[in-house]
């Protein structure tokens, strides 16, 4: 899978020569680089074979065959010029091997097709004189908000749409109102003809005081251009309430950094950060075990944001209702066919993986509001290499930010059903 460093992502290319003025400009990270459009190529004056090289770095990033960015873009071809040639050239002028040249043809692969619905109507918070089209066109092409706010959270009847709903019209944006917030998970299947049982999960919000305090240690910082690849000096520990004191943010809870799900899931939510920026909002991941080896594997190259250690679980422990979720690899995995398909999408994308550290241990993802505000949504990872829709992410966050609107909306929503 395609690397967030952006040392990696521009290569020996026309592109690095051009990273001091990235920097200056604010295109410091791969995925906000990638949604430059033409009038953000032409401030930076940039020429015409840099705009092919981003453009085909770009294209090769979403489908994770960035070890043939430097051979295309030497060739001098622009990317609709590659997309022209046949199999027989990509393969023996350019060495493509033919699973890679199936992939590479086809243009209807993207990681990076989660977007927000046009109503949004999004105001970027990240650069304020740049004109970033491309960004607001991805926002613009997602399905309706309704059709969003309507799906089931792994549940398809109806009863449990409508609560959905209400329980989000239910929500309080405001300093020192907690949330009532949504707890979700994806459904849980027939396991060794049912004579496996799934793990169990907490059908409540984790309390606040839950999760306010817990100790956690920076590992990693943000990534921009020429940050280290890790925190050189031992970060103090402070507390979590610290990270959401000003903006909300979403957490996502790493099972084990060096798990090839775990790993896919990363990479598809930082994949989304301009979107999370133009909402304010941060992103985090956190570790319950701090093995450096695996930190810097895992970062930059599968999650770019800040990387957290929470030496004693307590994240985790909310999750389960006080309790660490834990599944074995035999009941929770290989008699487990939600887990198996979890593993072929992984495995469908690229992803490297390992063995090390513990990997019984499931996260999930939390989607805290700024200041005391509270947990306003939580993620279960009940099968092995769940991930939260991303579609309802982008909902909470937008909810978040934007209060007032969303209530009426959903209001308006549920009373067209009734």
């Amino acid at each position: 899978m395609a690397s967030f460093a952006i040392e990696d992502f521009v290569g020996n290319g026309s592109l690095q020569g051009l990273l001091p003025k990235l920097l200056e400009a604010g295109w410091d990270d791969v995925p906000t680089l990638k949604t430059m459009n033409v009038d953000d190529m032409n401030e930076l004056n940039m020429t015409h074979r840099q705009k092919d090289a981003l453009e085909i770095r770009s294209y090769l990033h979403n489908r994770a065959l960035m070890q043939y960015a430097d051979t295309l873009e030497e060739s001098g071809k622009s990317l609709p010029e590659l997309l022209k040639l046949t199999k027989v050239d990509l393969t023996t002028v350019y060495g493509m091997k033919r699973g890679h040249v199936a992939r590479f043809t086809d243009r209807t692969t993207t990681s990076d097709a989660d977007t927000l619905p046009e109503a949004y109507n999004l105001q970027a918070s990240r650069r304020t004189a740049s004109r970033n089209d491309s960004l607001y066109k991805d926002i613009s092409a997602v399905t309706s908000r309704k059709q969003t706010m309507t799906r089931s959270l792994g549940r398809a009847n109806t009863a449990y749409d409508v609560s959905l709903e209400q329980s989000m019209v239910d929500f309080k944006i405001k300093d020192g109102r907690v949330f009532k917030g949504i707890v979700a998970s994806m459904p849980d299947e027939p396991r060794a003809c049912g004579c496996v049982q799934a793990t169990p999960v907490t059908e409540n919000v984790a309390p606040y005081s839950s999760i306010e305090n817990i100790s956690v240690q920076k590992l990693t910082p943000e990534y921009k251009i020429g940050t280290e690849r890790l925190v050189k000096s031992k970060s103090p520990p402070m507390k979590a309430s610290e990270l959401w004191r000003d903006k909300p943010a979403v957490i996502i809870c790493i099972r084990r950094p060096g798990c090839i799900m775990c790993r896919a899931e990363a990479h598809q939510l930082y994949a989304k950060k301009p979107i999370f920026d133009a909402l304010g909002v941060q992103l985090f991941a956190v570790l319950h075990e701090q093995i450096e080896a695996e930190v810097k594997d895992f970062w930059p190259r599968y999650w770019g944001g800040v990387v957290l250690f929470d030496r004693s679980m307590e994240f985790y422990k909310s999750l389960g209702g006080g309790n660490l979720l834990k599944d074995k690899f035999i009941s929770g995995f290989l008699f487990n066919p939600r887990a198996i398909a979890n593993y072929k999408r992984a495995k469908s994308m690229g992803v490297e993986q390992n063995f090390r550290g513990e990997g019984e241990i499931k996260g999930g993802l939390y989607i805290v509001g700024r200041g005391k505000s509270g947990i306003a949504y939580q993620f279960i990872e009940r099968n092995f290499g769940d991930w939260a829709p991303h579609a309802e992410v982008f909902e909470i966050c937008y909810q978040l930010q934007n209060p007032q609107g969303s209530q009426l909306e959903l209001s308006q929503s549920i009373q067209q059903r009734d």
